[in-house]
């Protein structure tokens, strides 16, 4: 895979300590759209997923938090019940893929 090539993500994280969980969700925050909390979409590329990771290795305890990025494929399959946090009318994906998920 091209390093430049940009990958859909996502991002979640479960941090212990709250001084940390706020400079994650700092940095994540910065790169990413929230979803849910510490759940995060990014489309980014190899280079920049190398890049975050070295960030968050910096910020976290590796004995007590948990970060975990997700490649999601090309054409995700998703359901979605009650609210949503993205402001009404944002989609991540076209209106295409999201009709697929019902057929």
């Amino acid at each position: 895979m091209a390093i430049n090539k940009k990958l859909h993500r996502l991002i979640c994280y479960d941090i212990a300590c709250p001084k940390r969980l706020g400079r994650v969700h700092r940095l994540v925050s910065q790169h990413a759209l929230c979803i849910q909390y510490s759940v995060y979409y990014w489309h980014a590329s190899q280079r920049e997923l190398a890049q975050l990771l070295r960030a968050l290795e910096a910020r976290i305890d590796p004995r007590e938090d948990d970060i975990r990025i997700y490649p999601l494929p090309h054409k995700p399959r998703m359901v979605q019940l009650g609210r949503s946090r993205l402001p009404e009318g944002l989609q991540l994906f076209n209106e295409k893929a999201l009709q697929s998920l019902w057929q």
